[in-house]
């Protein structure tokens, strides 16, 4: 019997290609269309001067869900010539999952049974993905294949070609490295590799028989010189059903289950479920034997051009936030807690300094006029090629011994305090302890810290003193503790200013002050002025006191429906 497709199956075909080449990308329209419909054109004219037909062109559909995710895919295989022991062949497949990315393959492919009972096959293939990420990879596919009765051996090699790296400004990272910021540069990035696997015929079922159970297993292996290797073993399970009750001539079912696991993807499962479906209304000459029916066996090979997305970039030190403004790390393992002071006074006026780690002194930290001293928090730094990203601080701690009217730290005018850890500590002697410390100065900011003031000796502890004509001060955020003993004054925030037309907000802070003789959360004194925004507070332990409330204007609300005075 010879075969001749006719206009149907000419449509048909085009229509599957067209799908594929709609999964595939627009910049590619027509690559996937026209290499199926030279694939038909020949075959056509090949069939039609060729020997009787035996193997005749399908589609197979499969549905494959996972424990990560599921995938679809439409799979057409059309003969271009054959003789009683060779095939040349076209295969156009598109593949899509539940993540959003898609693939095509078009290739050519040739196999040819031996007279020992094996069949050899090599393939070609051109890939083209769209990625979760909405990226475009191009990839070619070669391998090899030999099919026994009993046994089977492939292995693939994948080379992608192209741009093989995209930039991903989302995954652009920096992180604090000694005294430096560095940046790395986000990229999703195409991977060369290679798999094979060998196969094995379960012989609970007759080679003749119409029924097949095999079991595979292989492994992979995908790199480039900067992402890690994804590789791992793949362990498969098919069982194919030649004839299928109820359903047509020519159609096949085949179940099966997967598993894989590399270190970078983590261990991933899938069912499997495949229906081929014929493209001919034809039949073969007659039933093929065991060894021609796996000459239309579908290719085995990966189901993705495999990426790996992350901060693969160039490390590069960027000294830039987004906006622009200049910064410097302190870090405390290579600038002693000895020498922080000097380091922080040479980082000059309005300054931007990120501290990291932990400085134990005995020396007050003097902020300078317009500077920033950050602890946690983030901020948006800039590389030199204008990308950005997220810089996330890990904090840092002063730990001082400080006495007197010295605070371990000491706020200048419009300098802010964010994201620090303040300890102050007194354990013997004469003075007070505290912990930062605010006079005669305006535009000063502290916010989102952790101030202690402890004090053992005979006198008092206060964890952040606002004194003289100071204004304009803003305090938000914080945790302010005092702890001292009995006898002794202990108060969180002191409140001191000596001018009417001082404006302070307080906002969203917790204050605690135990130990002491009397314990005083918030200490307000007379001339302070607060701001209508000064709500949101919580006062842990201790008490607000206001010796002359008449003279102060405004008041501090807290979480509970209270105010202060």
């Amino acid at each position: 019997m010879r075969y001749a497709p006719d206009k149907a199956l000419v449509t048909l075909g085009l229509s599957g290609a067209r799908f594929v080449n709609y999964r595939i990308g627009k910049r590619n329209i027509g690559f996937a269309a026209a290499i199926f419909a030279l694939a038909v054109a020949f075959g056509s004219s090949a069939f039609a001067q060729s020997a009787p037909t035996k193997w005749l062109p399908f589609i197979d559909f499969e549905a494959k869900p996972g424990t990560k995710r599921t995938l679809g895919e439409a799979d057409i295989f059309q003969p271009l010539w054959q003789n009683g022991e060779t095939l040349l062949f076209a295969n156009v497949r598109g593949r899509f999952d539940d993540h959003d990315s898609r693939e095509g393959n078009a290739g050519l492919g040739l196999r040819h049974m031996l007279s020992s009972g094996w069949n050899v096959g090599v393939y070609g293939y051109y890939d083209r993905r769209r990625t979760d990420y909405d990226n475009y990879f191009n990839q070619a596919t070669f391998g090899g294949e030999l099919l026994g009765r009993d046994w089977d051996f492939r292995g693939n090699v994948y080379l992608p070609f192209g741009e093989r790296v995209k930039v991903m400004d989302s995954l652009n990272t920096a992180e604090i490295s000694g005294a430096s910021v560095v940046f790395h540069g986000g990229e999703e990035r195409a991977l060369r590799g290679f798999d094979g696997e060998i196969g094995w015929r379960v012989p609970i079922f007759d080679v003749e028989s119409d029924k097949v159970l095999r079991l595979y297993a292989g492994g992979y292996r995908f790199d480039d010189d900067v992402v890690k290797a994804v590789a791992g073993p793949r362990l498969r399970a098919e069982l194919t059903m030649l004839q299928v009750p109820g359903l047509w001539d020519g159609a096949r079912l085949t179940l099966g289950a997967e598993f894989q696991h590399d270190d970078v993807r983590g261990s991933q499962g899938f069912a499997m479920a495949r229906l081929r479906v014929p493209l001919s209304l034809d039949k073969p000459a007659k039933k093929l034997t065991a060894q021609e029916s796996r000459m239309v066996e579908r290719i085995v090979r990966d189901v993705d051009i495999v990426s790996q997305a992350g901060n693969y970039g160039p490390a590069e030190t960027v000294t830039q936030t987004a906006s622009g403004t200049t910064f410097s790390v302190i870090n405390s393992s290579s600038t002693s807690g000895a020498n922080l002071a000097t380091a922080v006074t040479n980082a000059g006026n309005n300054s931007f300094v990120i501290l990291a780690g932990t400085f134990n002194t005995t020396a007050t930290t003097t902020l300078q006029s317009g500077q920033t001293l950050m602890g946690s928090g983030s901020l948006t730094v800039r590389s030199s090629t204008g990308r950005t990203a997220t810089l996330t601080t890990p904090g840092a701690t002063i730990s001082g011994t400080a006495g007197g009217i010295n605070a371990a730290v000491t706020m200048a005018a419009n300098s802010t305090l964010s994201g620090m850890t303040v300890v102050n500590t007194r354990t013997s002697g004469n003075l007070a302890s505290l912990g930062v410390l605010v006079s005669n100065v305006s535009g000063v900011t502290i916010a989102n810290s952790t101030i202690t003031a402890s004090e053992s000796s005979a006198n008092s502890a206060t964890g952040v003193v606002v004194t003289g004509a100071s204004t304009n001060l803003t305090v938000s955020g914080n945790t302010i503790s005092a702890m001292g003993i009995a006898g002794q004054s202990v108060v969180g925030l002191l409140l001191n200013s000596n001018a009417v037309a001082n404006t302070y907000t307080v906002a969203g802070n917790t204050f605690s002050a135990t130990g002491g003789t009397p314990n005083r959360g918030l200490y307000f004194n007379t001339g302070t002025a607060n701001t209508a925004a000064s709500t949101g507070n919580v006062m842990a332990a201790g008490i607000c006191y206001a010796p002359v409330p008449a003279n102060i204007a405004g008041s501090i609300g807290f979480t509970n429906g209270t105010t202060c005075p």
